[in-house]
């Protein structure tokens, strides 16, 4: 069973905070030393977070960013590690909000049910995934060094997205399935040549070119992405009352649902719940011997059969400008 006696509280992990004069409100994922690696219990934290902001009206502008070096690395490994093996009998009530000692039985490995439960949980509101969706204030994420897994879902979620110049951008999903719960959504966004190239070489995109396919809105130094954060928080929380802003994103909901993002929920949580009638080609692949070694060490020898320009770590791409890598 998942130990998570060890893992900070949710409550260290994501911080909040507000400044009634301008109505801008901050999460911040605060996890450095794990790369902001999101727990479960952290993600709730998030969507109770976001649905706070949707109703307060003392914020009109939420900045989501990340403390460290990186915006985020997505899900914590260790804490997934139990889902992909087939060595031990995980029950993920948890992630439903419902206690162990509640008298609920989990579905078994083995049966359909285990996986798809908690992959198509991921497509509904207020789970942690696609919260962002139905958020009628202005969003904006700050990213930084890696924006991979579950940050890369609030990222394509936002309504606005400021980038460091060396920030990175990606799926590991892509490498080891091929799938991740959010694809229709970046599908629009990237448009499908781009992202189809993404999926198939399963390698990070720069900020660059993520401004070049229209997901990213601004791209600075590291130096200056707090400040540019800053002035479009501030020109945003200014330009409209709160009432307008609601007025628009319905609009933009209602734009979205017409291109099937709730739709692309759906489907992309009944792909991830097939994930265990996928066969492994072996290396390429994390088949079931592979943890063996530990779901880290098997991530980073995956790493190294790509080149290093499409490597995912900035250890294995040695790139990380100007700075000494300790990843």
């Amino acid at each position: 069973m998942i130990d998570r006696t060890e893992r900070p509280a949710a409550e260290e992990i994501v911080l909040y905070d507000k400044n009634i004069a301008t109505k801008i409100a901050t999460i911040t994922i605060n996890r450095p030393y794990k790369h902001n690696a999101i727990t479960t219990a952290a993600r709730h934290r998030f969507s109770e977070l976001v649905h706070r902001a949707n109703v307060d009206d003392d914020v009109k502008v939420l900045i989501i960013r990340g403390t460290g070096d990186h915006f985020g690395t997505g899900d914590e490994l260790p804490e997934m590690a139990d889902l992909f093996s087939d060595k031990v009998d995980v029950s993920w009530l948890h992630d439903f909000r419902i206690a162990d000692e509640a008298g609920v039985k989990y579905p078994p490995k083995g049966s359909y049910r285990h996986l798809a439960s908690v992959c198509q949980l991921y497509a509904q509101p207020n789970q942690g995934m696609r919260d962002l969706q139905d958020f009628k204030k202005i969003s904006i994420v700050e990213v930084k060094g890696y924006c991979y897994g579950w940050h890369f879902y609030l990222a394509g979620d936002a309504d606005l997205v400021i980038a460091s110049d060396d920030a990175l951008f990606g799926h590991p999903s892509f490498r080891y399935v091929g799938w991740a719960a959010r694809m229709w959504q970046w599908t629009l966004i990237m448009g499908l040549r781009k992202f189809q190239e993404m999926v198939f070489t399963g390698r990070p995109f720069t900020a660059h070119e993520m401004y070049a396919c229209n997901f990213v809105n601004s791209v600075v130094p590291r130096a200056r992405l707090e400040a540019e954060v800053s002035k479009y928080a501030n020109a945003c929380s200014c330009a409209h009352s709160a009432d307008e802003v609601f007025m628009h994103k319905t609009f933009t909901e209602a734009v979205k649902q017409r291109q099937g993002e709730y739709m692309g929920s759906v489907l992309s949580g009944w792909l991830e719940s097939m994930m265990p009638a996928v066969k492994s080609d072996g290396e390429l692949g994390l088949a079931t011997d592979t943890f063996e070694k530990g779901l880290p060490s098997a991530v980073k020898d995956n790493d190294r059969l790509f080149p290093p320009d499409w490597r995912l770590s900035y250890a294995g791409r040695n790139v990380i400008k100007g700075r000494q890598s300790n990843d």
